[in-house]
């Protein structure tokens, strides 16, 4: 059987394109806007989809359940289930909407896989996902726990791959090496925070978790396929009304900054679509997650992903 999603899409030719991000949909993208970009998405050959099953939880009524809510009205409405690829994530619900967050997630244990997973794929109006992701590291939960249930769900048919999100290095390891034990499936994918400007160690992150380059040539030569989210710093590069994070400041990111708007002014494109097409044309190549609020924006960033930074422009900025 054909692997939807790509052997090892971080690599030559069968290197998809961005996935897009559908974090916001149903709660600050409304429904007939978010329907809008995935119409374009799809329009211009897009076939990744990436959601939870808690986005998202956070905003102003939101439960969780509405992006995969909206993609599983979408996918139906247009019959395109087959056509898309679809990943969603397991354990970073709050175990009640406003308990204590992270605090109180709801974790890994396989009660909470198998009854989680039911529920996106009801949301989803689906049987089986593409990808399913362990959302966050459950460090009260044993791994072996953890992955034996996502196991189970491969062996059922309900799950075709399975991915890691938001863990550190030496859990990735013991859960590459456990799998090897127990002959399960082998995780396939690893998703963390990744961007062209470095965060500064210091400053705590939460539960989430940023490439390094010690973790992208780890992950690189086990031949796992790596995406980073938050690629666009939600707006941070272009947005005068939207300040870089504190994790993005100080004399580095300033350098860096500076060399992404010489880059862009040499090749005549947006800051935005430099830092995606530097991701996606990296050694390891890096797939970014976009998010976008309208299809204008979609554009932007499918153009980006799409551009060829000329060598000497790529060695600027990777000597930044």
């Amino acid at each position: 059987m054909t692997n939807p999603i790509g052997d090892n899409p971080t690599r030559g030719p069968e290197t998809p394109g961005p996935w897009l991000g559908t974090m916001y949909f149903g709660t600050r993208v409304d429904e007939n806007r978010s329907r809008e970009i995935l119409d374009r998405f799809a329009e211009r050959g897009g076939r990744h989809l990436d959601t939870a099953n808690c986005y998202c939880f956070w905003a102003d009524g939101g439960t969780g359940d509405e992006s995969e809510a909206v993609l599983g009205r979408w996918l139906s409405d247009r019959g395109a289930h087959q056509e898309m690829v679809v990943a969603t994530k397991v354990g970073s619900r709050p175990a009640t909407l406003g308990a204590p967050w992270p605090e109180q997630a709801e974790g890994l244990s396989a009660a909470v896989i198998r009854e989680q997973f039911e529920r996106s794929a009801e949301r989803l109006r689906t049987d089986s996902v593409d990808l399913l992701y362990a959302h966050v590291e459950d460090e009260s939960t044993d791994l072996e726990e953890t992955l034996g249930a996502f196991a189970e769900l491969v062996a059922a048919g309900q799950v075709s791959h399975i991915g890691l999100s938001n863990h550190r290095r030496e859990r990735t390891v013991a859960a590459l090496e456990l799998a090897a034990r127990h002959g399960w499936p082998r995780c396939s994918h690893l998703q963390q925070r990744y961007t062209y400007l470095v965060p500064d160690r210091s400053v705590p992150f939460g539960p989430q978790r940023a490439f390094d380059d010690e973790d992208l040539a780890h992950a690189s030569a086990e031949g796992l396929n790596l995406v980073g989210y938050s690629p666009l710093l939600s707006g941070a590069y272009t947005r005068p009304d939207t300040p870089l994070a504190p994790e993005y400041r100080g004399a580095a990111s300033a350098r860096r900054l500076r060399a992404l708007r010489d880059a862009a002014d040499a090749v005549g494109a947006t800051v935005n679509q430099v830092v995606l097409a530097w991701m996606s044309s990296g050694d390891p190549v890096v797939t970014p997650i976009v998010g976008v609020s309208a299809v204008a924006q979609l554009d932007e960033a499918l153009d980006g992903a799409q551009l060829v930074l000329p060598e000497e422009v790529r060695a600027a900025l990777d000597a930044a």
